[in-house]
């Protein structure tokens, strides 16, 4: 018997890299396998995304839920939320349903990396997923991905108007004004997630954001939007050809110190 060809496999999150990549490698790779890791707890502006990324390109997105949500893990962690530091979220809802679904047989994990980016992305340590990375191949930077975005109709997701990356609507990777915003496009998300922060039987507190509760986060709303406002201003001045989309995705990388979680944010 001959041996069995290596699946071809592509990850989507619901940002505009994975997008991008799906939009690239469509035609070159016709038996190429799209995934999504869904967690539950996810924006619904990204389901609707993904919608129209299987509208547009006519591929079909295979849908991966582990086995026990998010809610059951946070009590086997004994209410531990996740964290940069703890990130038992992208091992337990993330990693693991993608590596049930690739099973014991070869395949070609192809990553949107950009080549901008000084990040390689979730690497497994199954040796049968051999990552592979076209924009870093392509010498492809994050103009090109806008543009590919761009030209094939799709343009951005509508949460990149205030959200700089896809994933968990509680992601602890957001900046503060990411979870101002969520708040006001989300009010009964920025709740639950509030609640998650305060409902703990021992009765211990875990907050999102490192030093404050989200309860203390956003009474100072107003000196985080100001904030904010300042910052889009010297963008702005600087790049003056630039989409406000453009601008504000600058803004929040500029602000973000941390590498997010190397699988949800493509």
């Amino acid at each position: 018997m001959g041996k069995t060809p290596a699946r071809h496999i592509l990850g989507l999150s619901g940002g505009k890299d994975s997008t991008a990549l799906a939009v690239l490698m469509h035609r070159e790779v016709p038996q190429m396998e799209y995934f999504f890791c869904d967690t539950g707890k996810e924006l619904s502006e990204t389901y609707e995304y993904l919608e129209r990324i299987r509208a547009r390109l006519g591929i079909k997105i295979e849908y991966l839920n582990a086995e026990r949500d998010f809610d059951f893990w946070l009590g086997v962690y004994g209410g531990v939320l996740p964290s940069p530091n703890v990130r038992w979220c992208t091992r337990k809802l993330k990693i693991e349903p993608l590596e049930k679904f690739v099973g014991d047989g070869q395949a070609i994990s192809y990553i949107g990396i950009r080549a901008d980016e000084n990040r390689d992305g979730y690497i497994s340590a199954k040796s049968n997923i051999t990552p592979v990375y076209p924009f870093k191949e392509r010498n492809l930077r994050k103009p090109d991905i806008l543009r590919i975005l761009d030209d094939s109709g799709l343009g951005l997701p509508s949460y990149y108007q205030w959200r700089s990356r896809s994933g968990c609507y509680f992601c602890f990777f957001q900046r503060k004004y990411e979870w101002v915003m969520l708040a006001h496009e989300h009010p009964d998300l920025f709740q639950k997630a509030v609640e998650y922060e305060q409902n703990h039987k021992d009765g211990r507190t875990y907050t999102w954001t490192q030093g404050e509760t989200l309860e203390e986060l956003i009474a100072r709303r107003d000196e985080i939007l100001a904030e904010h406002e300042r910052s889009l201003y010297r963008e702005k001045k600087i790049n003056t050809d630039r989409t406000l989309a453009e601008i504000l995705d600058n803004v929040l990388d500029v602000d973000n110190d941390e590498l997010p979680c190397l699988v949800c944010h493509l």
